[in-house]
């Protein structure tokens, strides 16, 4: 952390300054806010950030700093900003109590998965701001460990109306992509007039004007550069400006400067140096012990203290980070290893037993087993933290101390799970190459393959994934049957999403399957069936299906939950359908699963669509999304092309259409395509737009897709019946009669119910086959039956009914809306009006726009005036104050919907204040009628 410039004059940072001051107004007030001062090293980040806490004396002001040789230990950064914070600890809920305690090493437990300790420290900020706003000031963000990084930028997206600012400095450009986004002021060079009265202060002399100009030129007006560079020259060297340096960057300049300055220095103080540039805690009694040993005296601080160049106090601290990398760019490798061996030797390795490793393996000249072994279980003290990429880089450092050649590829095969574990997927191929140079044995040659096809499947799991995954799978059936089989579904998983890209890979990857033994564990329940559904069809496939899906859950495979939930829909099961979803996101939500919540937000709003719960649907997208904007994890694209096409409005539903249709090309992933085309179909359906509906359903029904087909075939049912295109109509019929028959659930025999009545209303009597009577749906009649209106209308009573036991609320209102159609047809007015009225209350409730404007059109058709809904000059409530609003009427306290929402529980008591004056209302208990009044 560079030395405190707080008695500095800040010249020509009035624009900087005014913001900062305009931040803490807004905070003062009760708003959150968040800035990233982005520049170059020197430009006077540091400067700014001391302004910032200077002004804020009313304020609690927590500070922290990214240190380069910190970058490698989990939450340093974090812990250094929530530690003047943590006496508020026992405050939090339970789990993000714990989950932030573990992270922190103040208690062993589980490992936390970083979003619960995102929502613990959004959680500990809004405590700490609740009695006086909060400042948290970050220095060097490109500094942070990477799970510091992770958790910070996710609790600056989720701040909103806690009285905290978030304010990070970061070098331009910066390695640091998860703070991409967020609210930046740029930091550029001073004003010339003002870089030109800086340079003055600091000259040895008088020089030509034009001499001046062209420094100020070549540092672009960087304060420390203007402030370095002429040090040690006389006015001669300085009359041509700097030069010499030719293309050196600025930033190497000044370190270059610095080095010159260090050199100049005596032996004894260099090593102070160096040992305070390696130490990166500031702690002055451990700087102490570690000189002692190295026989330096405190005397030796006086020489740099005077040279500007370190400040020791209560802490230490360097006039700026280049001097630190400065001193140690300046040491001999063998300087260097014995200043890390004494701060290893006086490191507590009770206290601090990580950073002693740490530094006994910088300290190490060669293979040293003790040492590997110590990193070895300070990789497993990161990972009983959360963090995996600290484990790997322990790891990775222990393997190359390791002498036996087998231990040490053991060590980088886990180096390379971690990586994986850690998201670096680009750093796993390299370290699986060097693991396999050593001895490794069967197990471990499978774990090698495992890992390197799960790098395969997360990188593309598209058609490109699939022979890769494949190949592997083969090589593994020999080793490790279990990993062969996860292997394998992985290779099925990868097939079923090309769809109609895979040129066959569903059926190879199947067929090899057959011939690993088969397994009980949910991977292998699965393979099973999906191989069974690939080879034999979808009625041999319905049992084992069912078999899996008793088994798996994400209690213990979370891995396999996106699988499972498009398996729901092959064995037609609602409320598995709703339940599980609703399980999956109590689950990623309650563990901080941060791997899984978006997958299951996603599922899950899938479901609601199907429920006829378009605004819940809605809501947990958008959650999605602004998780996946805090994590850089984007959620899947499907759901919200189906939502969009289900609401009916033609001109964005289209958009997204397009954009899943891109983004299915490029990844070849030929699933997606086949619900771009059954989404078009839905879309034209509502709208009454049947050839066009028919054009998306037939593209869409092309293709044996999982789930994906049952969709389309109802669609291309409705789109044929009504384009009058009568054979078509009754092979897509069919072709769905042979997968609802297998189900036997409400849903399914629900829909063949529908799918045999719009079938049969627009067939010639006696040239389709159908299902025969009513009650034995799923056995084919005989030819000629279905035409007649009393089997008509007896399927679409049947649907109803079914569907009606069903909690698809959709398929339901869809099945009266075309019974009500019939009717009409049938002159049946009086009939065709109540079947219609409800239809089209439900889908206006519903806000399925399309399908209502059909509804209403029909409606008029009878001859009954339909009445368009307003809401009058009434303030409406944003998505996000709707959320709330449902969850408090549904018994949520204010930190379980924060836990939610990702929000703090302060942010929900003012958004709940909006919706109580909104519905002008006094208290939660009138919530709940006054949304019904809504």
């Amino acid at each position: 952390m560079p030395i405190n410039t707080k008695s500095c004059v800040l010249r020509g940072r009035r624009r900087e300054q005014e913001a900062l001051e305009r931040l803490l107004r807004e905070v003062s007030a009760g708003q959150s806010r968040v800035l990233v001062l982005r520049g170059e090293a020197g430009v006077g980040k540091t400067a700014l950030l001391d302004h910032l806490a200077e002004t804020a004396p009313a304020r609690h002001v927590a500070r922290a700093a990214g240190v380069e040789l910190e970058t490698e230990i989990a939450y340093s950064a974090l812990q250094q900003l929530c530690a003047p914070l943590l006496g508020r600890l026992d405050r939090l809920p339970e789990p993000q109590r714990d989950a932030l305690a573990t992270a922190f090493g103040l208690s062993t437990g589980t490992p936390p998965e970083p979003l619960l300790v995102g929502l613990a420290v959004l959680g500990l900020f809004a405590e700490a701001a609740s009695e006086r706003p909060l400042v948290c000031v970050v220095d060097d963000a490109q500094w942070m460990d990477r799970m510091s990084e992770v958790i910070l930028a996710f609790v600056a997206r989720r701040l909103d109306r806690e009285s905290i600012a978030l304010v990070f400095a970061a070098r331009s450009p910066g390695d640091e992509q998860v703070l991409a986004g967020l609210p930046e002021l740029r930091v550029e060079g001073l004003p010339d007039a003002d870089a030109r009265a800086l340079l003055d202060s600091v000259l040895p002399g008088p020089i030509d004007a034009r001499v001046r100009d062209r420094i100020v030129a070549e540092t672009r007006g960087n304060p420390l550069a203007l402030l370095e560079l002429p040090r040690g020259l006389t006015p001669a060297e300085l009359a041509f400006g700097f030069g010499g340096h030719g293309g050196t960057p600025l930033v190497g300049r000044v370190e270059e400067g610095f080095q010159r300055r260090i050199a100049a220095l005596p032996e004894d103080t260099r090593t102070l140096l160096l040992t305070a540039a390696v130490e990166p805690l500031g702690d002055v009694p451990l700087l102490w012990r570690a000189l002692e040993r190295l026989g330096v005296g405190m005397d030796a601080a006086a020489p740099a203290a005077a040279a500007g160049l370190i400040e020791i106090g209560t802490r230490v601290r360097f006039r700026h980070p280049l001097v630190r990398s400065a001193s140690r760019r300046s040491a001999a490798p063998s300087g260097l290893r014995e200043v890390h061996r004494a701060l290893a030797e006086v490191t507590d390795p009770g206290r601090d037993p990580d950073r002693r490793a740490w530094h006994r393996a910088h300290a190490a000249l060669g293979p040293d087993e003790e040492v590997a072994g110590e990193l070895e279980r300070s990789a497993g003290r990161a990972v009983a933290r959360g963090g995996r990429a600290a484990a790997a880089a322990f790891l990775e450092r222990a393997a190359e101390l390791t002498p036996d050649p087998a231990k040490r590829a053991g060590r980088t095969l886990a180096a390379a799970a971690a990586r994986f574990a850690a998201g670096a997927l680009a750093e796993v191929p390299e370290l699986l190459a060097s693991a396999e140079l050593g001895p490794l044995d069967l197990v471990q040659q499978a774990g090698v393959e495992r890992l390197r096809a799960k790098v395969a499947f997360a990188l593309n799991a598209g058609r490109a994934a699939g022979p890769p995954l494949l190949s592997a799978a083969r090589r593994l059936a020999t080793l490790d049957p279990a990993a062969a089989r996860e292997t394998y579904l992985a290779a099925i998983g990868a097939a079923v999403n090309a769809g109609c890209l895979g040129d066959g890979d569903l059926r190879r990857a199947a067929e090899a399957a057959r011939g690993v033994p088969a397994g009980g564990e949910p991977a292998g329940l699965l393979l099973a069936a999906l191989t069974a559904w690939s080879l034999e069809g979808h009625a041999a496939a319905v049992p084992l299906f069912a078999r899996a899906l008793a088994e798996v859950s994400p209690h213990n495979d979370v891995d396999l939950v996106w699988l499972s939930g498009a398996i729901l829909h092959e064995v037609w099961d609602d409320v598995a359908f709703l339940t599980r979803t609703e399980q999956a996101v109590g689950y990623a939500r309650e563990t901080g699963a941060l791997s899984l919540l978006p997958s299951a937000l996603t599922f899950r709003a899938t479901a609601l669509i199907y429920a006829g719960r378009f605004a819940d649907a809605s809501d947990l997208l958008e959650e999605a999304e602004a998780l996946g904007n805090a994590t850089g994890s984007s959620p899947h694209p499907a759901t919200a092309v189906i939502l969009a096409a289900h609401r009916g409005r033609e001109e964005p539903a289209l958009e997204l259409n397009e954009a899943l249709v891109n983004n299915a090309e490029a990844g070849g992933l030929g699933w997606l395509l086949a619900v771009a085309g059954y989404s078009r179909a839905v879309l034209y359906n509502g709208l009454g737009r049947y050839p066009a509906a028919l054009r998306a359903a037939r593209e869409a029904a092309r293709h044996e897709d999982l789930a994906v087909l049952q969709w389309s075939l109802g669609e291309l049912v409705e789109a044929a019946a009504r384009a009058g295109e009568h054979a078509v109509a009754a092979r897509a019929r069919d072709r769905l009669a042979a997968r609802t028959r297998a189900a036997g659930t409400d849903w399914a025999l629900g829909a063949q119910a529908l799918a045999d009545a719009l079938a049969g209303s627009v067939a010639p009597a006696g040239s389709v086959g159908s299902v025969g009577s009513v009650g034995s749906v799923g056995s084919v009649g005989s030819v000629g039956s279905v035409g007649s209106v009393g089997s008509v209308e007896e399927h679409y009573r049947e649907a109803i009914e079914r569907l009606s036991a069903t909690r698809l609320g959709l398929q339901t209102a869809r099945a009266r809306l075309l019974y009500g159609e019939w009717l009409r047809r049938e002159n049946r007015r009086a009939d065709a009006r109540a079947q219609l009225r409800v239809a089209h209350e439900a889908f206006t409730t519903i806000g399925a726009e399309g399908f209502a404007e059909r509804a209403g059109r029909e409606l008029a058709a009878t001859g009954e005036t339909v009445r368009r809904r307003t809401l009058g000059e009434r303030e409406e409530l944003t998505p996000q104050e709707a959320q709330i609003a449902r969850l408090a009427v549904a018994g949520r306290t204010n930190p379980e919907i924060g836990a939610v929402l990702f929000l703090s529980p302060r942010t929900v008591e003012w958004h709940l204040r909006k919706v109580f004056t909104k519905l002008g209302i006094g208290s939660r208990r009138e919530l709940a009628s006054a949304l019904r009044d809504r």
